[in-house]
């Protein structure tokens, strides 16, 4: 079981919904994975943040949209592990990236802060304290895979090299190469081009499952929309793009077959 305990630095570690309706997000990724949740107190009681669990690890979040986000569709961000946030994101703006909030502490679970990309894609920074991220990941209903998805990947791919250390190298695959964001010898994400027009520079989340195909269509059933059809990689395995009823979008992964 790939249980994790800790996150080196430039690894993607978290995954959160930030969503206008949290109980039908809730209800419907609880249906879908078979999550079940932790509710966590914010803002003196008034609201909850979230936190799924699947065979007692955590496995992701799911927050409410702040009031000035009203109208705006539901989204999965992604967070990625630093040993010093505050070091890591005084090289933000240097780089050509945007600091939107922090350095700021979250309770004793860790420190972040919110960032944008020279793209626009925005992301997350995580320096651990009580809580590392994900418990559990690369099996059915936890997070297997995160992906930028950028039109500039040559200013993008630089800008995390530049302030998190990580490298990147080149997957030959059909239709042109794909970027694998390395850290050490470890591919821990990816990056790419978008598919089709009007998707705009972001932080793709791959969640595994067993059958792709009967994962979409109970997607589907429960009031998602497919954006890409179910479709082979070969070595990777079998993939699909959904949004969730609130408009999040995400992707499904199948394993692929045992040789």
């Amino acid at each position: 079981m790939p249980k994790f305990e800790s996150y080196a630095q430039g690894t993607p570690n978290w995954v959160e919904l930030i969503t206008p309706d949290q109980q039908a997000a809730k209800a419907y990724y609880a249906d879908l994975f078979g999550w079940g949740y932790e509710e966590n107190p914010v803002d003196d009681q008034a609201s909850v943040y979230l936190i799924s669990e699947l065979r007692g690890s955590r496995i992701a979040g799911i927050g409410g949209q702040l009031p000035e986000m009203a109208g705006h569709p539901a989204f999965w961000s992604v967070y990625l592990a630093v040993d010093d946030v505050d070091a890591v994101t005084a090289l933000v703006a240097g780089a050509g990236g945007k600091v939107e909030a922090g350095p700021f502490d979250v309770m004793d679970a860790g420190r972040m802060a919110a960032i944008q990309d020279p793209t626009g894609a925005r992301v997350n920074l995580w320096q651990a304290g009580e809580t590392v991220g994900t418990g559990l990941a690369n099996e059915p209903g936890t997070p297997i895979w995160n992906e930028l998805t950028s039109p500039d990947l040559e200013t993008a791919t630089r800008f995390y090299s530049d302030i998190l250390g990580v490298g990147w190298e080149s997957m030959p695959m059909e239709g042109g190469d794909y970027l694998c964001l390395t850290v050490g010898d470890k591919q821990v994400a990816g990056a790419m081009t978008p598919q089709m027009e009007g998707i705009p520079p972001h932080w793709n989340v791959y969640f595994n499952v067993e059958d792709c195909d009967a994962s979409m269509a109970r997607a589907v059933e429960l009031g998602g929309a497919v954006m890409a059809r179910a479709f082979d990689v070969p070595g990777v395995g079998r993939m699909g793009f959904l949004t969730d009823p609130q408009g999040a979008m995400f992707a499904l992964m199948q394993n692929p077959p045992e040789s």
